[in-house]
């Protein structure tokens, strides 16, 4: 342990007690959501502004510590070995202003508690398929919303970002004040700085119905088939998904469904429930299904489609992104986690991507070398994300089920993962990027000036 005895003029600038490995609350402190990340920092902080944040950094940054920042601890984070875990859960601030369609939040904010304050307007941004992920973390890696067919990225919609650089600056980002460092904190998640506040804008949601069809997983290939040729005409305000799911025996799961091996489509769309119907007939008219969920509801209701875990567990996720789900990438798919295949991995889903999803809505800002942000995934036309519980009896064998999962997608990708999927298989998967190279080479020369001794070099990088 490094020698952080002079900590008490850091306590100083903080509302909260920091926390070090002696003290009590010290495993609450590090805990993540995905239980296979055990973070042992020297000292963990728990800002609540910018200037907390900027007083941690410079102590930090004065003793060569390492610094990581941790919201949720929803991703599959790089396990953090000494220095400094920058705790952002205190930093709650939910700002919503109607007229402008907009929210600001602090770096601490989950999507839940936007929902909850700007559904009163009629307003909603574009979360994902958990209101229980972070708003900045999930955004600055882009961001796939449930309606991103017809609404884009979330990083799509950022105004504005406060940041905090290694040298101790607080900055405001827009289009204006930073046209290039704007750009790349969009989709780039490459550790240049610590985003403590984020403003984005608000869309007035209309009528939406959501929810999912369970089929038996006997009839996944049928199932698989007829969902590439549906989505191939699907509008784009309807988004789609299906997964081959490995239903576990745990509270939450409806009776029928649990210890079942089924494929799941999942569905929402902004229309009537005419519509949906009109829609979902092909889908309805598959094999035998076990169970139709979808039906009119909310925004504040949008978890129940994919049905994430809300109760925090042990796992290792990989994706990749796909050019195409054509009959050969049905068959590799369902040779690695179709029926019989004694998988431990509890999901693969495979969503349509394209639509608003392909394009920026950004507008092109003045003094910007190239594009209008750092996501990946405009040219894809599906994503493909595993997911395998470690469980003493499976987790031996998730690592290697995700690595042969790849490797049989492979020739169906687009040589890409998007950032928030991408897990932790550096090794089998060097050659999925999360960037291009002209981005990656971006990202590099931006980490080369804000942060020059790499002191954030835990997490997402363009460098990893």
């Amino acid at each position: 342990m490094r020698d952080i005895n002079s900590a008490a003029e850091l306590q100083r600038a903080l509302t909260y007690p920091l926390v070090r490995p002696d003290d009590p609350d010290y495993a609450a402190a590090v805990s993540c959501f995905n239980l296979a990340t055990k973070h042992e920092p020297d000292v963990v902080v728990f800002p609540t502004n910018g200037r907390e944040v900027v007083a941690a950094v410079n102590w930090a940054r004065d003793r060569a510590l390492p610094i990581a920042v941790q919201a949720t601890g929803h991703g599959h984070a790089e396990t953090m070995y000494g220095g400094m875990l920058i705790n952002t859960s205190r930093m709650q601030e939910v700002q919503i202003k109607p007229i402008d369609r907009t929210a600001t939040v602090g770096a601490g904010v989950k999507w839940k508690s936007v929902h909850e304050r700007s559904a009163m307007h009629g307003l909603f941004g574009l979360s994902g398929s958990t209101g229980d992920v972070g708003v900045v973390g999930y955004t600055l890696g882009g961001g796939l919303p449930v309606l991103g067919r017809a609404y884009g990225f979330a990083a799509d919609r950022v105004r504005e970002c406060e940041l905090v650089t290694v040298d101790g600056g607080l900055h405001t980002v827009n289009a204006e004040s930073d046209p290039e460092l704007f750009e790349l904190l969009r989709g780039g998640k490459g550790n240049l700085g610590i985003v403590t506040s984020m403003t984005f804008d608000l869309l007035p949601i209309g009528a939406l119905m959501a929810g999912g069809i369970m089929y038996p997983g006997a009839d996944a290939a049928e199932v698989l088939s007829a969902f590439s040729e549906w989505t191939a005409a699907l509008p784009l305000q309807a988004s789609a998904s299906v997964a081959l799911l490995r239903v576990p025996d745990m509270p939450g799961v409806p009776m029928p469904l649990r210890k079942q091996f089924v494929a799941h489509l999942r569905f929402a769309c902004e229309c009537t429930t005419e519509e949906a119907d009109a829609l979902l007939a092909p889908m309805r008219a598959v094999s035998n299904p076990i169970m139709d969920t979808v039906t009119s509801t909310t925004m504040l209701e949008l978890d129940a489609v994919h049905m994430d875990p809300q109760d925090p567990l042990p796992f290792e996720d990989a994706g990749m992104l796909l050019r195409e789900f054509g009959p050969e990438a049905q068959a590799a798919l369902l040779q690695q986690v179709g029926a019989g295949t004694n998988t431990p991995l509890l999901m693969a889903e495979v969503r349509l991507m394209g639509g608003a999803l392909a394009h920026s809505t950004a507008v092109a800002v003045r003094g910007s070398t190239s594009g209008h942000d750092a996501i990946t995934g405009r040219d894809a036309a599906f994503s493909l994300m595993a997911v395998g519980a470690l469980t003493p009896t499976d987790a031996p064998n998730v690592r290697g089920a995700l690595e042969r999962l790849l490797e049989a997608m492979e020739p169906y990708g687009n040589g890409y993962t998007m950032v928030n999927f991408r897990g932790r298989l550096n090794g089998v998967t060097s050659h999925l990027h999360s960037w291009s190279p002209a981005v990656r080479a971006r990202l590099a020369r931006a980490k080369a000036h804000y942060d020059p001794g790499d002191l954030m070099h835990y997490g997402d990088s363009a460098l990893a």
